[in-house]
């Protein structure tokens, strides 16, 4: 909150500063009333566009030392390494582009700026630049365009084979529900006009079909490393979507249908804790959350790192707080938690 009350501070006091600079204009006898730029007038914007080139090669710099260590870790997911390749050629591309354009257009406005003893050059046109210009991003685009059709094509290949895990994503006003389709791996039918909180049905799960029973309902999902997974996705309200940042995995929950994702775990969350960035983020994070609990103030207890799935869509007053835990363990040892955990025939059994 203090940042923003900075910021708003600083704000009010620019505007002040330039109300009463207009203020101070008015209030002084003008020799002449003329719009017209004087060679002073010139020379300052001249200087102050070079200066603001430099400005913004400066907060870019800064910005990449001082935010980079906020970045997300290395992806978790098979497909996470070819996303995050394309991004990173996507930004390298629009970064050396911005560098040059932003230099010429600055660098220009201060070199030819407005001089008496200076002629303007009419210079009607020309094809060959206007060719090369035009071409030029048009081949690059044209390449960005194939590889993330390719990488998209691949990311979105949703099929059963390889023995995939199916898993539905149950999004509701604000929380997860994680289903897990059981022994047959096929989820029993579903819909939201069969939910029945009294008798455990939270989920409006089939009674009458079969493969509903061997179904698991889950409030942290657990994952195998190396093994696929397909996921559902339903909506029992308002447009949600599960966002996965770590796996670089993101798909839309909407009311009425069912949307799909699918992808494979890499890296265990007890390896991925043993990663540097993210063990160097646990550690700043817990130095803060140190400074706090020495304050007295909440939310101030250590902090593990967690894969997680978030919704990435503002669907209400406490979106904030729609958040799962994601566990991604070895086959042993997800074996050894699916076995422990109830089946929706069970649950229904013992409820009624």
């Amino acid at each position: 909150m203090t940042p923003l009350l900075t910021i708003v501070v600083l704000v009010l006091v620019a505007i002040a500063i330039w109300q009463m600079t207009k203020i101070f204009e008015l209030s002084q006898i003008r020799a002449s009333n003329s719009q017209v730029a004087s060679e002073t007038d010139n020379k300052y914007n001249g200087y102050l566009m070079f200066a603001f080139l430099i400005f913004l090669y400066g907060i870019t710099i800064f910005s990449f030392w001082k935010y980079s260590k906020v970045l997300l870790p290395e992806a978790a997911s098979e497909h996470g390494g070819g996303y995050d390749s394309l991004m990173a050629l996507s930004f390298v591309i629009i970064f050396i582009v911005q560098t040059l354009t932003q230099f010429l257009l600055h660098y220009f406005a201060y070199k030819y700026r407005g001089d008496r003893e200076r002629k303007a050059l009419f210079y009607a046109d020309n094809d060959r630049l206007e060719f090369i210009w035009t071409i030029i991003p048009v081949i690059v685009l044209a390449g960005l365009i194939l590889w993330g059709l390719y990488a998209w094509t691949n990311i979105m290949d949703i099929n059963d084979e390889d023995d995939p895990l199916t898993i539905e994503l149950y999004a509701q006003q604000f929380n997860w529900t994680a289903r897990y389709a059981g022994n047959d791996n096929v989820l029993g039918d579903a819909n939201v006009r069969m939910i029945d909180i009294d008798n455990a049905n939270i989920l409006g799960l089939d009674n009458a079909d079969p493969n509903a029973a061997d179904d698991i309902i889950v409030k942290e999902l657990h994952l195998p490393v190396g093994r696929k997974v397909n996921f559902k996705m339903r909506s029992q309200d308002v447009l949600h979507s599960a966002y996965m940042p770590h796996f670089r995995a993101q798909m839309n929950c909407v009311p009425g249908m069912i949307t799909q994702f699918s992808f494979t775990p890499t890296i265990t969350t007890a390896e991925m804790r043993q990663n540097p960035d993210v063990v160097d983020k646990v550690k700043r994070i817990n130095g803060i959350r140190a400074e706090k609990a020495a304050q007295g103030l909440d939310n101030s207890d250590p902090w593990e790192f967690d894969y997680i799935l978030l919704c990435n869509k503002i669907c209400g007053k406490s979106h904030y707080n729609m958040q799962m835990k994601i566990i991604v363990e070895t086959e042993e040892e997800y074996n050894a938690w699916i076995a422990s955990q109830q089946t929706f025939g069970k649950s229904m059994a013992s409820a009624q």
